[in-house]
């Protein structure tokens, strides 16, 4: 996209209310929201006529359970932030009555881990001793694996 066409904005979440909300023009017609307050997000072709099916082929249940709806009838999911160097936050539970936002530090391969992984391009992995849950703070959670660092 061009500097003419591409107007990024921090807004009001439509689905949470919080003032931490990104929102990136796609196209023309078509926005995109990621709610640093929530931890959800969406966009605007994300309504009725969506193939919802192919979308959540692929996700966790528990992402496809956890889907809410805003005021302008747009279809909100989880996130999940990966980060190489840092770790990775995620939703985490049973139920969508049983849930938390969670994360995971990753840490370098050790010598040994990158013999036997050399080929694949692999040189962080994540450290499940580092596993921490953070309630409904989605932002603890991204602050817990240095994401803002």
């Amino acid at each position: 996209m061009t500097a003419e066409t591409n107007k990024d904005e921090m807004v009001v979440c439509p689905s949470c209310g919080s003032d931490a909300c990104y929102k990136n023009e796609m196209t023309k017609d078509i926005n995109s929201y990621t709610c640093f307050g929530c931890g959800f997000l969406t966009n605007d072709a994300m309504k009725e006529g969506f193939n919802f099916d192919e979308y959540e082929t692929n996700m966790p249940q528990l992402y496809v359970d956890l889907k809410k709806i805003d005021s302008e009838d747009r279809i909100w999911y989880p996130m999940t932030i990966n980060v190489k160097e840092k770790g990775v936050v995620f939703a985490y539970g049973t139920s969508k009555d049983n849930w938390q936002w969670t994360g995971i530090k990753n840490r370098e391969l050790t010598e040994e881990e990158q013999k036997e992984l050399v080929n694949k391009g692999i040189t962080y992995k994540s450290d499940a001793s580092t596993m921490k849950h953070f309630g409904n703070d989605f932002i603890e959670a991204l602050d817990y694996i240095n994401y803002f660092n």
